[in-house]
């Protein structure tokens, strides 16, 4: 259980949305979602990253993914409305949204941006995302993040 409560989990809160607080061991720097996943002793396939690019049009975009899995920079594009997407540099990533690379969450950026989950999450009974702090995480229904951050799902993975 997560000892330090993130503005994740109090967006969480206020919403009234049911979640599972996860932590796991952790230095200054992000591991990769896979490790966490095994830190966690989760399935990899219900713990999702949280990725942000930029479009051809200059808009941003998230693209929320399973850890294991690539983001396919071009189904991306299509899904997000497109011409092209591209990744965000990291040092980007701060001022962008709040949150630092592996602790950037779909949840409370410093601005609503429109959002993608993979199509996979539909079949989950539950996700696990980011909690907008490098060792925590948050466990809910996918269909109450999608409905928080006004998401929608599409194929937006490598095959």
């Amino acid at each position: 259980m997560a000892s330090d409560k993130t503005n994740v989990m109090r967006v969480l809160e206020q919403h009234r949305i049911a979640y599972t607080a996860h932590e796991y061991p952790h230095g200054k720097d992000a591991v990769d979602g896979v490790t966490v996943a095994q830190l966690l002793g989760q399935n990899v396939d219900q713990v999702f990253k949280t990725l942000v690019a930029r479009g051809k049009s200059g808009g941003y975009h998230v693209f929320v993914i399973p850890v294991a899995r690539e983001l396919d920079l071009k189904k991306a594009a299509k899904a997000a409305g497109e011409k092209s997407v591209e990744m965000v540099h990291v040092k980007e990533l701060l001022g962008l949204t709040g949150y630092v690379r592996g602790g950037c969450s779909p949840v409370g950026m410093k601005k609503a941006f429109p959002t993608v989950f993979d199509e996979s999450v539909n079949g989950l009974p539950s996700v696990i995302v980011s909690a907008g702090k490098i060792g925590y995480q948050i466990e809910c229904a996918p269909a109450d993040l999608i409905g928080l951050v006004r998401a929608r799902t599409a194929p937006i993975t490598t095959d």
